[in-house]
């Protein structure tokens, strides 16, 4: 496999995985995600559920169809939205809100490791890095 092919296949994947969330994020697991929004977030849990699911959609279908020129504007984004949301990891481990299978504080200590992978995945698939 080339290095071109895995970088398609990795931005692909990647994208596919953002639509899979966002449409989580409107569906099935609307109420765990709300477990995530920082209480300091002025708007409300729901709402901000449903416009970061919107934007994943969004993201993740960029990320799929987005032209080579548009590849790393969209790694770039991407990357900074995966930044972010990370202070919605870390609240879920510090105020101990379980949800979505973290309901110890060892599963929500080991997510926050995912997120700076993530930042890595959607800079190196769209050759920001």
């Amino acid at each position: 496999m080339t290095e071109k092919t895995a970088k398609t296949l990795a931005r692909v994947t990647l994208g596919s995985a953002l639509i899979f969330a966002g449409v989580s994020h409107l569906t099935f697991a609307r109420k765990g995600f709300q477990a995530q929004v920082p209480d300091f977030v002025p708007l409300d849990k729901d709402d901000t559920v449903v416009y970061s699911g919107v934007v994943e959609m969004l993201l993740g279908g960029s990320l799929v169809f987005a032209s080579e020129k548009q590849q790393k504007t969209v790694g770039q984004i991407a990357a900074g939205f995966f930044t972010t949301i990370f202070p919605g990891n870390i609240e879920q481990y510090t105020k101990h809100r379980s949800s979505l299978g973290l309901d110890t504080d060892r599963k929500r200590f080991v997510r926050l490791f995912f997120q700076p992978a993530l930042v890595y995945w959607a800079l190196k698939s769209t050759d920001n890095i």
